[in-house]
């Protein structure tokens, strides 16, 4: 079964890092292991964490600060990796300075900040996609080729979790209401935009949840509908480590998917004629797969990804804003 292309055919692009945390240093060491594209230089409002990240990571140029990240003439594209809350001024201060961004999901808090950024990357012809490293894994390609042979017949259900254990805490990113926090931004974007990866654009959202003291969701099940039959039942929760597994059902069989679904990993195929068989294929880290779909369209003059389009972001977006308006968050500014 055909894969997704080796991303160290892609050809090399000079990154940026904005923000030097665990999913930054995660990026990092995809990108410097498992694609030819240099990571030249690393921003952070902290110099010593800069400095201490550059010497993990063998990045070559630290910056204290933001600006003179996205101004550093060695950088061609930038891979914002800061919290949730701050993605918008980011991604617009890359774009402002000419380069080319990757924004970690979720995307910005809201659909009408993802407007605003999506506005200015057109206006400035710069390439700009969301980091849903999801998409660009090969069991999920190989998953798209199942379902498109037929194998499974019609889809007519998907069911998605993601939780982890976060005790609680106030201070912490995923607690704080003024760093868009709530197990949805951060955890339950996966099952919703796994959803929208198979079945598009739900025509109805229904969502009902629990909320920490601090505000945000700490707990989500949300149900979306696709026309009269078709339904995606999702679950996300910062009070427990769930099994983080994924199945498409259809009406010859179904896909499932094991945990975690988002990351690289196997799936089964059982068909309701009793033939099954299983995808094992492995990969190390992962990450490196949308870093060099960045690198490939930012080649050909693109702007946005056929995998993860403007359009797909502001699904995604759209559908998180109507579950927090049913269940009663609101962000700090919004």
């Amino acid at each position: 079964m055909a894969l997704t292309e080796d991303p160290r055919t892609a050809p090399s692009i000079r990154w940026g890092i904005l923000g030097a945390g665990g999913i930054a240093a995660a990026f990092a060491e995809a990108v410097r292991s498992s694609t030819r594209a240099p990571i030249v230089a690393v921003g952070s409002r902290d110099r010593t964490r800069s400095e201490r990240f550059a010497t993990a990571h063998g990045i070559p140029t630290t910056h204290v600060g933001y600006r003179d990240l996205v101004e550093d003439p060695q950088v061609d594209a930038v891979y914002v990796a800061t919290p949730h809350s701050e993605h918008r001024e980011h991604a617009l201060l890359a774009i402002a300075a000419g380069k080319h961004v990757l924004v970690e999901k979720a995307f910005t808090r809201n659909a009408a900040e993802a407007e605003e950024v999506f506005e200015a990357a057109r206006a400035a012809g710069v390439f700009v996609m969301e980091a849903m490293w999801t998409r660009f894994l090969p069991h999920v390609a190989a998953v798209h080729q199942v379902i498109d042979s037929g194998e499974i017949g019609e889809v007519v259900a998907v069911h998605a979790d993601h939780g982890q254990y976060f005790p609680f805490d106030p201070s912490h990113r995923l607690y704080d209401p003024a760093l868009a926090g709530g197990a949805l931004l951060d955890l339950g974007v996966y099952p919703v935009a796994f959803a929208q990866d198979f079945l598009g654009v739900p025509t109805q959202v229904r969502a009902v949840g629990a909320l920490t003291e601090t505000g945000v969701d700490g707990q989500l099940a949300i149900v979306l509908s696709y026309g009269d039959r078709t339904q995606a039942a999702l679950t996300t929760t910062l009070w427990a480590k769930t099994p983080t597994t994924a199945a498409i059902s259809g009406t010859e069989g179904s896909i499932t998917i094991e945990g975690s679904f988002y990351a690289p990993t196997s799936f089964r195929v059982s068909r309701r004629d009793g033939r099954s068989w299983t995808f094992d294929q492995p990969v190390q880290h992962g990450l490196q797969y949308e870093a060099a779909e960045v690198a490939r369209r930012v080649a050909e003059g693109a702007t946005e990804s056929p995998r993860m389009t403007w359009a797909d972001t502001l699904g995604v977006l759209r559908t998180m804003d109507e579950v927090r308006a049913q269940v009663g968050v609101v962000y700090p500014g919004e």
